[in-house]
């Protein structure tokens, strides 16, 4: 479902599905080490922005995802994203909301560089 999506050595991964022995030594990010300062992070804010959830539970495994495809595909079309986030589900259907929510944090990541 995608909703424990991290981002394992810059790849994206569903943690369910990695072994802890194959984890390890690994750089792992989660939803946490987005904001280690307590500042969100700008696909976080866009999510909050724009609507991108409801229930909260599928969130961080969107943002996760989300911030793994835009650190690869900066410049998305609506499109790109749909696609690139194909593989995580939302039960209450905030889908479009998700896509505003992406589209807007590539506008907003541009010229900065976030971990």
């Amino acid at each position: 479902c995608g909703a424990c999506t991290v981002i394992i050595n810059n790849k994206v991964a569903y943690s369910c599905t990695v072994l802890a022995i194959d984890a390890q030594g690994k750089d792992i990010q989660t939803i946490e080490g987005l904001a280690p300062e307590g500042k969100l992070h700008p696909v976080s804010a866009a999510f909050v922005e724009h609507d991108g959830q409801q229930c909260g539970y599928c969130t961080p495994g969107f943002v996760m995802a989300a911030k793994g495809f835009l650190d690869k595909h900066p410049n998305p079309t609506e499109a790109d994203v749909e696609r690139g986030l194909g593989g995580n589900l939302c039960r209450c259907g905030t889908y479009v909301g998700v896509r505003k929510a992406v589209l807007a944090a590539a506008k907003n990541m541009k010229g900065a560089r976030h971990a």
